[in-house]
């Protein structure tokens, strides 16, 4: 076949252009869930979260959207901003989408910048002495990364370096920026429909904790439980009226790389170029009531966004705004805390729901020491610490699963609830022992004293002082192999436990040999040959 004739054929063949692609916007959903799980290490941490919530939650979303015929772009914004993209599950498109992106440029001083660079813009300054503002012609020459490089008719400068007041004018914003947080997925449809759409993705950024409340009773022997739930959220992202959901129990969860989110404040550096003997004093004196004004200005805008928006922190307290109480549910190994209304979990917020009052806990207060081989090297007694302990029974008042958090322990004053120690409780199923830590306390303090060894055997005396004016219930662990004494002992882990009531301003006497070697064993030991007075 000629050429000449492929030429006519191609230019008898009509030419279609190819369909366009539409772009369509779902604002918001019209309905959301949020689960929450909790941050793998949050036990082991003691519950000490602040500022970085290592958790992650389930989001599901519906959405009623409007496709024409043909291919087209669905913009998902409002997702949340620590959306793990690969994670996202969308359903209700009758043939299904082609490809989907998280769109993380979002819109903010710092990348406005960026994505300005070689475009010209205007610097708008304010006199200092007359209050005058001028606009001047610029072009950006390099990133928001420390100094910005602004080119001017008079030659390069940098931004806000001048001493004035100073800020960029932007004409129109750069394409690709988008003010809140989108996935975008591509979709293709035969004809035009309305579709009610399923979004579900996991997001990092949000992490859950219990926190208990504990009144003592005067007597010492019961407390008044008062637990809550304490979701957090440090996303910038609101969801409003979600029906919201704890889980608790341990997952086994692949660690995800934090999606990267572009966006944040200028952060610009100045610094003279010579040496300051070269710059005039009238000069500098500009400078420095220039920068002392944008110090200033910018010192009162931290402190409005301070007032307005709290660090995310599971420790933090934040006033309760409503009463709820979240339902118990079973899933296998794990429990699920049901909010049995709609609640607006906000963008780096806290909310709390109660989920567990009870009264009249049976509890015990004991005072808890540990001694082993090491403390005879040091003469200082050592200070108890002072333990919460019950069981989680229903006979005890409890008999319910308990979460991990923190637990604040409150007795009366003479006219007033006073703090009397501050603890953490870890998961605790039915049955179990729940023992908190409340702290040292040097009224109680015991003290050991090797006494003398022979033939491989360590004659020990310990004595424990109480100078409260009430008597104290006292526990000692006794990390020794091969405990012998004339006093009845218990066990706790395999290890000897010695149990005593000290009277007020009294004290209580511990004689006992243990296994020790000789290397062991302290020089003047082995020679000491003293008797145990109790």
């Amino acid at each position: 076949m000629s050429g000449r004739l492929l030429a006519f054929l191609a230019l008898a063949v009509p030419a279609f252009p190819a369909a366009a692609q539409s772009v369509v916007t779902s604002a918001g959903p019209e309905r959301v869930a949020v689960t929450l799980y909790r941050a793998s290490n949050l036990v082991e941490d003691g519950g000490r979260n602040s500022g970085w919530l290592d958790g992650y939650a389930l989001v599901t979303e519906t959405r009623r959207i409007a496709l024409p015929a043909g291919d087209s772009e669905i913009r998902f914004e409002g997702v949340a901003g620590g959306i793990v993209p690969q994670s996202a599950i969308v359903a209700g498109f009758p043939d299904g989408i082609v490809e989907r992106n998280r769109d993380a440029m979002l819109l903010s001083p710092d990348t406005l910048l960026d994505r300005s660079l070689g475009r010209r813009v205007a610097i708008r300054r304010t006199s200092m002495a007359t209050g005058a503002v001028t606009e001047t012609e610029a072009v950006i020459r390099s990133g928001a990364d420390g100094a910005v490089v602004l080119q001017t008719r008079e030659g390069s400068e940098a931004l806000r370096c001048t001493g004035l007041p100073e800020t960029v004018v932007y004409d129109a914003l750069p394409g690709g920026l988008s003010a809140r947080p989108t996935l975008s997925v591509r979709t293709r449809t035969s004809r035009p429909i309305t579709a009610t759409v399923t979004l579900a993705y996991l997001a990092t950024g949000f992490d859950w904790q219990a926190n208990y409340v504990a009144q003592l009773a005067p007597d010492g022997t019961s407390v008044d439980l008062l637990a809550w739930l304490t979701l957090s959220s440090s996303d910038e992202t609101s969801f409003v009226n979600a029906d919201t959901q704890a889980v608790a129990g341990q997952l086994n969860r692949e660690e995800v790389e934090p999606q990267p989110r572009e966006g944040g404040p200028l952060e610009l550096r100045c610094w003279p170029a010579a040496t300051t003997s070269d710059i005039p004093l009238e000069q500098l004196q500009r400078m420095a009531m220039g920068q002392g004004a944008q110090l200033r200005d910018r010192e009162e805008r931290i402190v409005v966004r301070g007032n307005r928006i709290r660090r995310p922190s599971l420790e933090s307290s934040v006033p309760i705004t409503s009463i709820m109480s979240a339902t118990l549910e079973n899933l296998g190994d794990l429990k699920l805390y049901r909010i049995p209304e709609p609640v607006t979990l906000a963008a780096r917020s806290q909310k709390q729901v109660a989920f567990l009052t009870r009264e009249r806990v049976r509890v015990r207060l004991v005072y808890r020491g540990r001694f082993h081989l090491n403390r005879i090297y040091d003469s200082a007694p050592d200070p108890s610490t002072r333990m919460l302990l019950t069981r989680n029974r229903e006979a005890e008042g409890l008999g319910v699963p308990l979460p991990a958090g923190g637990l604040v322990l409150l007795g009366q004053g003479p006219d007033r609830p006073i703090v009397l120690g501050e603890g953490h409780v870890a998961d605790r199923a039915v049955g179990e022992d729940v023992e908190l830590s409340l702290g040292p306390s040097p009224g109680v303090t015991g003290a050991l004293r090797m006494l003398g060894w022979r033939n491989g055997v360590g004659r020990f005396e310990l004595v424990v002082r109480n100078d409260q004016t009430a008597p104290v219930a006292y526990e000692s662990d006794l990390f020794f192999s091969d405990v012998r004494t004339d006093t009845r002992l218990g066990r706790r882990n395999g290890r000897p436990i010695w149990s005593v009531t000290i009277p007020a301003n009294g004290r209580a006497t511990l004689c006992f040999r243990a296994a020790v070697r000789e290397a062991d064993v302290p020089r003047t030991s082995l020679a000491a040959d003293e008797a145990c007075t109790r």
